[in-house]
């Protein structure tokens, strides 16, 4: 359904720094620098980009907005979350952890990015 995903930051070294640290616990490999200055992350089915807006603003959250990330295991989760606690990121929400949902339970961890996004990390509990 996806193509992209961008964010904005305010300080893209700080970024770097904290997403290749999430992203290499979910296999990702570290981010190219494009032409713009732009962070791009290459994954399977898509692309995150992490930018400085183009409109010379300051970049900001967006209040309401979750990105999910699918996790192969609670163990990659929570290795995930530390990344990004240990990186700039702090922890939001419930600690990582099982939600029990009407369509099955979730392992979920939430963090925000150096800059205010809201991030998740989701696996799936099997039956």
């Amino acid at each position: 359904m996806f193509s992209h995903i961008a964010v904005g930051a305010n300080d893209i070294e700080a970024a770097k720094k904290f997403y290749d640290s999430i992203f290499a616990t979910l296999g990702v490999p570290a981010a190219t620098i494009n032409a713009k200055g732009k962070l791009v992350y290459n994954g399977d089915t898509g692309f995150f980009l992490v930018t400085k807006p183009v409109n010379g603003q300051p970049a900001t959250a967006a209040n309401g907005g979750t990105i999910g990330f699918a996790a192969p295991s609670p163990e990659v989760i929570d290795a995930w979350h530390a990344a990004g606690v240990a990186n700039g990121g702090t922890t939001c929400e419930d600690p990582p952890g099982i939600r029990h949902m009407p369509n099955g339970d979730l392992y979920l961890a939430y963090l925000r990015d150096p800059t205010g996004n809201k991030l998740c990390a989701l696996y799936r509990v099997k039956p």
